[in-house]
């Protein structure tokens, strides 16, 4: 049996897949906007410039799955704003490279959610609004993929800024650092 939302709920998540589309225009200029910053280090402008495609992608993607389930639907006030915000801090001087694409890396947790959350929502509500919005379902894995290669980046590009030095990417620096890891774990156990 499939099972109708009434309006209410059905435009609270079109509005979620409008704040989405917001998230994801907003990536693919914060990357736009970092690729320059990046260009000198080919591995990271690579990466940049793999993520606009993708996100590019992922935005026409989100506008089916928008055109689909609800057709025009503006995002909320408070993303609107975020996303000014986000602007004026990219275009400005104020944040580091770092910081920059630490902001981006959580700009990309953001959409992830969002997604993840649109899908658990289409779980309950019946096999209309799950199918309508099962293609965000790839937009979510690749934003997810991303955000993981994000935090080799902010690696590089910390430890850059903080020594002037490429961080040790060695076997042995990569168990070290799972050592620490998991002494950070047993620690937590015991206290």
């Amino acid at each position: 049996m499939v099972v109708t939302l009434d309006d209410t709920k059905r435009s609270a998540i079109a509005t979620e897949l409008a704040d989405l589309k917001a998230l994801q225009e907003l990536l693919i200029a914060t990357e736009q906007k970092l690729l320059p910053a990046v260009s000198s280090d080919s591995e990271i402008s690579n990466r940049l410039n793999d993520f606009i495609k993708d996100d590019q992608q992922d935005l026409a993607v989100i506008q089916g799955v928008i055109d689909k389930f609800s057709g025009s639907v503006q995002p909320r006030d408070s993303i609107r704003q975020y996303v000014d915000q986000v602007h004026r801090l990219m275009d400005g001087t104020e944040l580091t490279l770092y910081q920059k694409v630490s902001a981006h890396e959580r700009i990309k947790h953001q959409a992830v959610m969002t997604g993840l959350i649109v899908h658990k929502a289409a779980q309950v509500v019946g096999e209309d609004v799950k199918e309508a919005i099962g293609p965000l379902n790839q937009v979510n894995f690749k934003n997810r993929a991303h955000q993981e290669q994000l935090k080799a980046v902010l690696e590089v590009l910390g430890t850059r800024e903080l020594t002037g030095k490429d961080p040790d990417q060695s076997v042995w620096a990569r168990a070290q650092d799972a050592v620490a890891a998991l002494r950070g774990v047993f620690d937590g156990l015991t206290n």
